[in-house]
């Protein structure tokens, strides 16, 4: 079995250069953002303190990509709920539900792509219909919510800690953001009871 590969190694120096010491040569954000699209796993580092600094410069690439006229991903709307999340309760859980839901939606890229494109074939004038979408979100909140109860499994969950699939369904787009912060609320709460804390 061989060893998996180690991250790259990226070094970021105080006139603001990125240093690439897999290949010796300087690199810059955009080329970075085409590693990740590549699936090149890279780590950055301050040149002079030695911290990780990967995260920074990865929201970096993120702001770019955002700036650039076009290619905005990130809802006006969703950034400022993100906002709103530094220093909630919730802080601690939301990456966790985030990192699922792009993986899954990453999953399942190549089978949206195709239903869009079968859609705009048969009614090319038509609005664009997010009934795709949503029933995706509805099955990544219903499976997030199954795995935050595996954390739990000899706690008896509250009736209302738990959605069922006909729940799911009936919520309105607005309610799963407020049952996700039910739920993931109800969950600390869990942890904490079996951490010991107050």
């Amino acid at each position: 079995m061989s060893d998996p590969v180690a991250p790259i190694t990226i070094k970021k120096y105080a006139n603001r250069r990125l240093y690439n010491t897999a290949s010796s040569a300087y690199v810059t954000l955009a080329d970075l953002a085409l590693m990740v699209k590549k699936g090149e796993d890279f780590v950055v580092y301050d040149a002079k303190t030695n911290d990780d600094i990967t995260r920074g410069v990865l929201a970096q690439i993120i702001f770019e990509q955002e700036g650039i006229a076009g290619q905005s991903l990130l809802p006006i709307q969703f950034l400022r709920q993100l906002i709103g999340f530094y220093g909630d309760s919730m802080q601690s859980l939301l990456p966790s539900y985030l990192e699922f839901s792009i993986d899954r939606f990453s999953g399942e890229k190549q089978q949206m792509s195709e239903a869009a494109a079968r859609a705009f074939e048969q009614n090319p004038f038509a609005p664009p219909s997010f009934g795709a979408l949503e029933e995706m979100t509805r099955k990544n909140f219903a499976a997030f919510n199954k795995a935050l109860a595996m954390f739990a499994p000899f706690a008896a969950p509250p009736a209302a800690a738990t959605l069922t699939g006909k729940d799911i369904k009936e919520l309105k787009p607005n309610d799963d953001i407020e049952e996700l912060k039910t739920q993931l609320s109800l969950m600390k709460k869990r942890l904490d009871d079996m951490s010991g804390k107050d």
